[in-house]
Formats: C-alpha cells, structure tokens, sequence
C-alpha cells in the first residue's frame, strides 16, 4: 500500500434505487377533527394573518415539491461527496497519484473511476507508469459495494479515487489546481436505458450537466487537457443501416440515454470548434467482463442462472432475435488507452482558442453480433447449469434489435483490433463471478434488493 494514503474504504451494503416510501394515511375521523379545527382557527385570524398563512403555506408546498424531484438527482448523482474533500493530506494524495513514473508520462483525470471500465483503464495506465487520479460519486443505481471494492484496488495500486460528483466545479477546479492534467478520460455517466423512464432528471443531470461542468473546466485551463470521453453505440438509434459506420446518421435516438450521449456528441464538437478543446468520443459497444456493472444482461442473466430463478430474454414485436456486439473489457480498455495516446493537443488556453484542434470519433466493438440465445447458450456451457428461459417482447422503453460495430476507422487510426471471442470472455467473467459472489469475496447478498434495469 502507498505511504500516507487513505486506507480502502469499508465495504457497505448499497440501497435499491427509485425504492418507494408508503406514507401512512391519517383515519377518517382524524381527517375530520383536523378539518374542523383548521376551520374554527381560521374564522379567528385576521386577514393580514390569514395573507401570512397563505404565503407561508405555498412557500411550504413549493419547498415539498422542489424536494420531491430533487432527490432522482441527490440521490442517483449525490451532488456533494460524501466526506469531506480538501485539506493538506488530501492534496498531497492527489498530487502523489497524478505524478507520473517518468516525466514524458501521461497525467490523466479518469471520471467514473470506481465503474466496470474507468477502474480498468484507470489500472491499465497506472501499470504503465501515468499519472491517475479518479472522481466518482458512488451513486446507488447498482449496489455501491462492488464499487468500493474496485476503488480498493485502485487503491492498492497507487490511484486515488475522489468521492465527489463532476457536476461540482469547486471540486474539479482543486483537482486542476493541484495537477496539471494532460488528459482527461470522462467516463462518469448515468447508465442504463430502461431506468431513464423512471429517473430522467438523472441522466440530464449526470450525463448533460456533467459534461458541460467538465468542459468548461477544461476551456478555462491553460494549457488545456485533451478529452477523451466515453459515447455509446446507442446513438445509433432507430438506424437500419449495418454495420454501424461514425458517419452514419445518429439523429433518431431511441431512449433517453441515447439521446443524453448524442447531446454530448454535439457538445464536444461546440467546445471543441470555439475553444480549441482536442475532443475524441468512443463509442462502446455493449462492454462486458470482470468486474463488470450488475444491470447488464449478461451478469442478471449469470446471476439467475446460478439461484435457478427464470430468465428473460427478449424479442422483437416478430419474435426477432435480439443480437449484440459483445465487446470484451480488456479491448476496451486498449482502445481507450490508444486513444489517449494518439489524442492531438487542446489548441487554446484560458477559453481562448488560437487555432483548429482534433475533433475524433470512434466504435469501439468487437465486429460480430451474437443472437442473445447464443449468448445464454455460452452462458450455460460456464457454468455448467440449464437457464430456464422466458421469451418475452421487448419493451418500447429504447432497446434496439441489434448493434454491429464497423471498427474500420479505430483500425486504421489507433491500431484497435479487438482480439477476444465471446467464448473465452465469457469463461474469464464466469470464472470472476464465482471468485467473487462465491468463493470468499463479499457474497451475492451484496446484490439483495437491487432491481436490475
């Protein structure tokens, strides 16, 4: 363990998100005598009372209803760490895990550190000696015990992980304060298609006012960082068009997430046309692996498989298969990491731009979609279990039939070659999974009460 660095933090169970609170209802009679009393109470103020009651009772509804939504925001992206950030110690952890081993290093801020790819790539560069340090809120959308454990890790391997959300310019601007970040590898975001039905303040909030609170941190620095960030291939849409090309047309988004990573998109090409930011977007492709986020299919599906419990698998309105791009975690993280390296330098300084800079976007994808039956087939081979399996149709909550990846272009320009097959990425996750929920990590008690979107 590093010297003078914060110990890992305890493990804790994380609550359920969107969980419903039942308020008691007040009996009949009790309605009654409160009616009445409220009744006799206002025959006996005057009317310059009556006024101040009036006021004092919408400025109390107005407080209830601003509380009412902004809680999908607290709570889902926690506005203000948890504990307190600052202070000489702190400092110094941070500018220890931004220093790089040699001096031609990278110096890379990695937000949404302690998720599935950020604590990956955010190991990846460490072990190579850059400078890394992360910003994670630890938000409830998927148990935040799984979370700790990743930050544990980085932890272990010299990367400090800030609790802290990146809506939050006085955090960001200390963290620029204090390094002189190089490359900032914006991975935060609220995730998850079918959640945002419930909760779409969340993803305005997380992955819109986030991004915009980032860049303007980026504009103001001098010299600014180059920005990697992370798309998504569902700014495809509702396009027909296969494989999925970076200039086939992205203006059909078909969920609200979608729609969040499109605005994004069009953001980081603003920022980067008036201020000369070197802006690249990665477009994942359905990312899954060790370590990876509990609301995906594949680790529901792992999940269920193993306590015997049905599984859903869905359809089109024709009883379609549904197929996917399945994407390994390790080419992920070698396609981020490229992207770094081969990001050409901001352009501006102190919001100021003083000639053109790059404006990329690449898929990263692994090139062979597979029917989600397949899938649960090599499932069932890891685990040596039968799933028991429930069609159903799709629901016209943003899930698309199929995404396929042409990496062409991340080929040519960053030597991306995505190398692993669905068979042994699958077996390395099967083989994660049992070491972690089974075999002595913390046990799949740590997944109770979450509802998977």
């Amino acid at each position: 363990m590093p010297p003078n660095m914060a110990p890992a933090v305890k493990l804790v169970s994380p609550s359920s998100p969107a969980k419903l609170v039942e308020v008691e209802k007040s009996a009949p009679n009790e309605k009654l005598r409160s009616n009445s009393f409220i009744l006799r109470s206002a025959r006996s103020l005057s009317a310059t009372q009556l006024a101040c009651l009036a006021l004092f009772f919408l400025v109390t509804v107005v407080g209830v209803l601003y509380r009412s939504t902004s809680p999908l925001i607290a709570r889902d992206a926690s506005a203000q760490p948890a504990a307190p950030w600052g202070g000489a110690v702190w400092e110094a952890d941070v500018v220890r895990s931004a220093t790089p081993h040699e001096p031609s290093g990278l110096v890379v801020l990695v937000t949404g550190a302690a998720g599935f790819v950020g604590s990956h790539v955010s190991l990846a560069l460490r072990r190579r000696g850059d400078g890394v340090v992360g910003v994670d809120n630890f938000n409830s959308y998927y148990p935040v015990a799984l979370k700790r454990a990743r930050q544990a890790r980085l932890h272990d391997k010299g990367v400090m992980v800030v609790e802290g959300d990146i809506t939050n310019a006085d955090l960001l601007a200390q963290l620029f304060r204090l390094a002189r970040f190089t490359h900032v590898l914006h991975l935060a975001a609220q995730a998850g298609v079918r959640y945002a039905v419930q909760n779409p303040l969340a993803y305005v909030h997380s992955n819109v006012q986030g991004f915009v609170t980032l860049l303007e941190q980026c504009k103001a620095s001098n010299p600014q960082p180059a920005i990697v960030y992370a798309s998504s291939s569902s700014v495809y849409g509702l396009n027909t068009k296969v494989p999925f090309s970076e200039d086939d047309r992205t203006d059909k988004p078909a969920s609200l997430y979608a729609a969040t990573k499109k605005a994004d998109e069009v953001l980081g090409h603003t920022y980067n046309h008036i201020y000369g930011l070197s802006v690249t977007a990665l477009r994942f492709f359905t990312v899954y692996g060790p370590w990876g986020r509990p609301d995906m299919a594949y680790f529901s599906f792992t999940r269920n498989i193993v306590e015997g419990k049905p599984i859903r698998i869905f359809q089109g309105p024709k009883q379609e298969e549904l197929a996917r791009d399945f994407t390994y975690i390790d080419d992920v993280v070698r396609g981020c990491v490229a992207a770094l390296d081969t990001a050409g330098p901001s352009t501006g300084g102190g919001g100021k731009k003083r000639r053109k800079a790059p404006f990329r976007v690449y898929n990263l994808g692994n090139t062979q979609p597979v029917k989600v039956g397949d899938f649960v087939g090599l499932l069932e081979k890891h685990l040596n279990m039968k799933a028991v399996r429930n069609y159903i149709q799709m629901p016209s909550t943003g899930d698309v039939l199929f995404t396929h990846a042409n990496v062409t272009r991340a080929q040519r320009e960053l030597g991306y070659e995505p190398a692993a097959d669905l068979d042994s990425g699958l077996e390395r996750f099967v083989r994660w999974y049992r070491s972690y929920y089974v075999q002595g990590g913390p046990n799949d008690k740590s997944l109770d009460g979450y509802v998977p979107y």
